[in-house]
């Protein structure tokens, strides 16, 4: 009898593992595939950002070098944001006429281009053509991969703006570290052509192919909760397929983003405000730091922010993002009055601020994007991530226009 059920119960043992060991299968499939996509966005986000970070502090040492003027400092500026406003202004319009993975050879070969020729300049035109075709790459690979997360999981939003956050940090610090090291700025610049190589292989090499899939990593309440702001399709669709809206369909869905975009451009404008026009301006004179030291610090303790905030999505999400665009202009309205008044005691003060400042402007960016994947239906989420990701270059160019004048102004005063 013993031997008997000593074999039933073996006969049921394995008729469990055969049972239990068909889902495995998919399981790890699908396991597999959301490591490779989220470890696919985050390199992407941090590859796109990366180049144009270093990039833009080696075009910086030249122009130095090159004892450019105030005027071609401005140069820079203009050169480094222009191309990227063009692009997503065009991109709702016309941008579908590309397909993904030629848009990412381009963003590719601009980002190794604007290596090159900054490294190998030796004049001030050669060096803002390097940041023109960093100012492509960064522009057309951002419109590019936010599109794209329209058919993959919802949680690839998060690691996507948490590699855009980590690029400002390590890009600047990696610069400086190479260049204080001893390596010349040339040098330093080819030795980074690997961030490109490194982009392009995250999206060809790394990254599952789109298809529908549970969106993943979402509370059924939150999302049952929120209403689609344009449609309430659930139809299938397919990279590009959402470019097949009448122009009547995407103005309606862009009257719908608007509630989103116009909070982040007042985020931005009042962000870059404070970077472009009131960063040089704040100097303490109590403290061991030099003026060029205290500048590294505010820029350092912003772009920690920006990295702690826009990898936070998982631990926290803000619906209304009017709330942050408030706090950013008292944020901007506080330190311009430092700036006239001098009322603050010591330096470490601004430096919460400024810490402060960059945890509200992640914040803002990538609870946005996540509210407006959300919130629109699968046959016009990839058009709206298109559309609104015009919000962030518009705040720093109108900041641009409004900032230098200011900033100059402010100088004269005695």
């Amino acid at each position: 009898m013993g031997g008997c059920e000593g074999s039933r119960w073996r006969l049921l043992d394995s008729e469990r593992e055969e049972t239990t060991s068909e889902p495995q299968a998919p399981l790890l499939e699908r396991q597999s595939a959301h490591w490779k996509n989220a470890v696919g966005f985050w390199l992407l986000g941090l590859c796109n950002n990366f180049s144009y970070v270093v990039m833009l502090s080696a075009a910086h040492d030249i122009l130095r070098h090159e004892r450019a003027s105030g005027n071609q400092s401005h140069a820079v500026l203009l050169a480094d944001i222009l191309p990227t406003l063009i692009i997503k202004l065009l991109a709702p319009l016309g941008l579908h006429l590309l397909p993904y993975s030629p848009r990412v050879l381009v963003s590719g070969v601009c980002s190794a281009g604007s290596f090159i020729l900054v490294a190998f300049s030796h004049s001030v035109a050669i060096s803002l053509c390097g940041v023109v075709l960093a100012s492509i790459s960064s522009g057309l690979g951002e419109v590019t991969f936010l599109s794209l997360t329209a058919f993959y999981p919802r949680a690839v939003i998060s690691w996507w703006s948490s590699g855009t956050g980590g690029a400002g940090l390590l890009g600047a610090l990696s610069y400086l570290g190479l260049t204080q090291a001893g390596l010349s700025p040339q040098h330093t610049l080819l030795s980074m052509l690997g961030i490109p190589a490194l982009l392009l292989a995250s999206y060809f090499l790394l990254l599952t192919s789109p298809e529908p899939q549970d969106p993943g990593g979402e509370d059924e309440a939150e999302t049952a909760a929120r209403q689609p702001l344009i449609g309430s399709e659930t139809s299938e669709s397919k990279p590009g397929s959402s470019w097949n809206l009448s122009l009547q369909e995407r103005w309606i869905v862009f009257k719908g983003l608007l509630c989103y975009i116009v909070p982040l451009v007042l985020v931005y404008f009042a962000e870059y405000f404070i970077n472009q026009g009131l960063f040089e301006l704040l100097f303490f004179r109590n403290t061991s730091l030099s003026h060029a030291q205290q500048y590294r610090w505010y820029q350092m303790l912003y772009q920690a922010g920006v990295f702690a905030s826009r990898s936070s999505l998982r631990c926290f999400h803000i619906r209304f993002i009017w709330v942050l665009a408030l706090l950013q202009c008292l944020n901007l309205a506080f330190l311009l009055a430092d700036v006239l008044f001098t009322f603050l005691p010591s330096i470490y003060i601004v430096f919460l601020i400024i810490l402060y400042e960059g945890l509200l402007g992640g914040a803002a960016y990538v609870n946005t994007f996540h509210n407006i994947a959300l919130e629109t239906s699968d046959q016009h989420r990839e058009f709206a991530m298109a559309a609104a990701c015009i919000s962030d270059t518009l705040g720093i160019s109108l900041s641009g226009v409004l900032a230098l004048p200011l900033h100059d102004f402010l100088c004269q005063l005695p």
